[in-house]
């Protein structure tokens, strides 16, 4: 099983090009980043992971800044984002990222998607929340007309682009795409509709949500299994061991917000599992 890693970069932690080097070196598969433009500092939203909300969610480093770094400095280490909030973004903007951070690193990026939890930064970016998973939908597809081999026009319900040359293209076509949330029938929709697989936060919960996605995938006449990558793991040798059971080939597991020794230590404590 792959051992990827994720963290919150900021300003205050260890820098993209070192930790990128460490983990490629140390034989870690992958670097997934997280995404927040912005925390406004009036907000009603409760934060899913408890009050107060940690420090590093208001000073996140741009993620395709960051890996673009990590990029080039390695050549094996798998790139992704975890997650990035689509809605958020101008669409061909994104597209543009995408397909030059692929093309950069030689087909090495994931593009996890997902649809956020705070209102009043979405609000800020001018989505209405009850139309962002439509919304971020509408996108992907817009972002694949630019991704196509041939110019490839797209009119949908929240956007549109003309037949267009957008190059690079991503290496294979496109990224691999993950949607980031928790499970039920409208995540497993999205990701059987337009996407790779899933990305479930933490793992919990895996045994009973397996058949559940993998029946929506072959009523969605996917082929294959979908990609199912446990994000932000506090990893255990049994936790690991229950995944590989499932038929799981790649974990993502959370390094702390932090300075080079402290997060240099938690790959030594790490490294048992590789």
């Amino acid at each position: 099983m792959r051992i990827s890693t994720t963290i919150f970069l900021t300003d205050e932690t260890i820098r993209p090009v070192r930790l990128a080097r460490e983990l490629e070196q140390r034989g870690f598969a992958g670097l997934y980043l997280p995404e927040h433009t912005h925390i406004p500092a009036s907000r009603d939203t409760p934060a899913p992971m408890g009050e107060p909300l940690p420090r590093e969610y208001g000073r996140t480093l741009d993620p395709f800044v960051a890996l673009g770094q990590a990029a080039a400095v390695t050549e094996r280490l798998a790139l992704g984002t975890g997650i990035t909030l689509v809605a958020q973004h101008d669409p061909i903007g994104l597209a543009k990222q995408v397909a030059t951070l692929d093309f950069l690193s030689g087909g090495r990026f994931t593009l996890g998607v997902g649809f956020g939890w705070n209102v009043e930064e979405a609000a800020d970016h001018g989505v209405e929340w009850s139309s962002r998973r439509a919304l971020a939908r509408d996108r992907i597809a817009l972002m694949r007309a630019l991704w196509a081999d041939e110019p490839t026009a797209y009119e949908g319900a929240f956007g549109s682009v003309r037949a267009s040359h957008a190059y690079p293209k991503p290496v294979k076509g496109a990224p691999r795409i993950l949607v980031g949330g928790g499970a039920g029938p409208t995540l497993f929709a999205h990701a059987a509709e337009y996407a790779d697989g899933w990305l479930p936060i933490g793992g919990r919960g895996l045994t009973e949500a397996l058949p559940e996605l993998r029946r929506v995938w072959a009523e969605a006449g996917r082929e294959g299994e979908p990609v199912v990558v446990p994000y932000g793991v506090r990893p255990s040798a049994g936790k690991l061991a229950h995944f590989q059971e499932l038929g799981i080939d790649e974990v993502v597991v959370q390094l702390p917000a932090a300075g080079e020794g402290e997060v240099l230590r938690a790959l030594d404590a790490y490294a048992e599992y590789l």
